[in-house]
């Protein structure tokens, strides 16, 4: 692993169209129909719990987190997570999320939720929901619906159906 200077900081709004840009890179068009992109196309994300990540001043990273509610529970939607493909496997989405998942506790969130992969996610505490307890609006493959409690027992009893917070955004 090589060594690099990564700054990371909170996004602003002045980091939207190139984030576009790098989302635009790495998922490419297919993207809008993903179950989680239609779920953040009616909430916006919370700009103090996204992140940008720099080396000097090229944006080489980002990660949203976006209000959502399980049932009537309050949550976070995680994601997009992108790193610049020249960038992966050098730290920088485990800095991205070890950050944002610090920065949720801290502001009083519980539960955080993403569809992902879960032995990649895992090193930051996402574990698999089982299967039933939590329903996206479109297709999702259950084994990659993952949450991450931020407080032990936050989702404890929690169940129901995944939409945008309304009240938060």
């Amino acid at each position: 692993m090589t060594d690099l200077s990564i700054t990371i900081l909170p996004e602003t709004g002045d980091d939207a169209l190139a984030i576009d840009r790098l989302h635009e890179r790495t998922f490419g068009p297919g993207r809008y129909a993903r179950t989680a992109y239609r779920i953040r196309e009616g909430i916006g994300h919370d700009l103090e719990l996204s992140y940008t990540a720099r080396i000097g001043t090229l944006l080489v990273g980002s990660l949203r987190l976006s209000p959502v509610r399980i049932g009537d529970t309050p949550a976070l939607l995680l994601g997009p997570l992108t790193i610049e493909p020249p960038f992966r496997d050098r730290g920088i989405g485990m800095a991205l999320m070890q950050r944002a998942l610090a920065d949720a506790k801290a502001r009083g969130h519980r539960l955080i939720i993403l569809v992902g992969d879960e032995p990649y996610y895992a090193r930051v505490g996402f574990k698999r929901i089982p299967r039933g307890r939590v329903k996206m609006p479109g297709p999702v493959d259950p084994a990659r619906l993952l949450v991450a409690e931020l407080e032990e027992g936050a989702f404890d009893g929690i169940k129901g159906a995944v939409r945008p917070d309304w009240a938060e955004g």
